[in-house]
């Protein structure tokens, strides 16, 4: 079984998608819980994942609310007698210049990105445990690697992901549970889709491979991490930018 925090859209739905399709249809045939705070959007993502052959399950969460998110996973578990995969997807932006940002907006993308990952890596451990197995993926970006103007409080939360998901990585790799992080570079999305298409021009001259990036192409190395062939990849970022971030 495999719980996916913000699983209503966009990176998180497309990873529910994949890891929920059938293994005759190249996923997991995983049985996927669905979080995110509106029930709403996750019963849409629910009825596609059962139109693919696959079963899910939504639960409305505020992962910003630690306990909440803590209470929301011990209850996952005991419905289900385990946990296999932990994919802490959900996120948030409030973008400004470092030196306009409130302590408002810092702290809020800050629980939202990076406290809540540590709160769903804590429970889920825990569970792992029990089962001697676990597949954890972070969902970072490479603006956590190479930082981006106006994204001081993002970037510090994506940043902080893979020092959290390291320090999981040492401490749970003897009871059979890998943790890695997946940093996708510029995806389409609907936090990107608005952006002006000079931008867009912009960015896309920055990369190798000569197209934006899909959910779907994150979902694939998702994917990838959280199967029994990946038992021996653990502490590692992933980076799937379309080379743009590469040395």
């Amino acid at each position: 079984m495999a719980l996916v925090t913000g699983a209503s859209r966009g990176i998180g739905r497309a990873i529910a998608l994949r890891l929920a399709r059938p293994a005759a249809a190249g996923g997991q045939g995983r049985h996927v819980v669905l979080c995110a705070r509106s029930e709403g959007p996750l019963k849409e993502v629910e009825s596609q994942v059962r139109d693919q052959g696959g079963s899910a399950s939504v639960v409305a969460i505020d992962i910003a609310d630690g306990a909440a998110l803590a209470g929301g996973i011990e209850g996952i578990v005991e419905r289900h007698g385990r946990l296999d995969v932990l994919v802490a997807n959900a996120g948030i932006t409030r973008d400004g210049l470092l030196l306009r940002m409130s302590d408002e907006d810092w702290h809020a993308v800050l629980a939202t990105n990076l406290t809540s990952a540590f709160v769903a890596v804590r429970a889920a451990a825990r569970a792992m445990m029990r089962g001697r197995f676990g597949r954890i993926v972070a969902l970072s970006s490479t603006s956590g690697l190479v930082g981006n103007a106006g994204q001081a409080n993002y970037a510090a939360s994506k940043a902080g992901l893979a020092g959290l998901i390291k320090t999981a990585a040492r401490e749970l790799g003897s009871k059979g549970i890998t943790a890695n992080v997946v940093a996708p570079g510029f995806v389409q999305t609907d936090m990107t889709e608005h952006l002006p298409e000079e931008v867009k021009s912009r960015v896309q001259g920055m990369l190798s491979v000569p197209r934006l990036g899909t959910p779907e192409d994150i979902a694939a190395a998702v994917a990838y991490l959280t199967s029994d062939e990946a038992g021996y990849i653990t502490g590692q970022v992933v980076t799937v930018d379309g080379g743009m971030t590469m040395s």
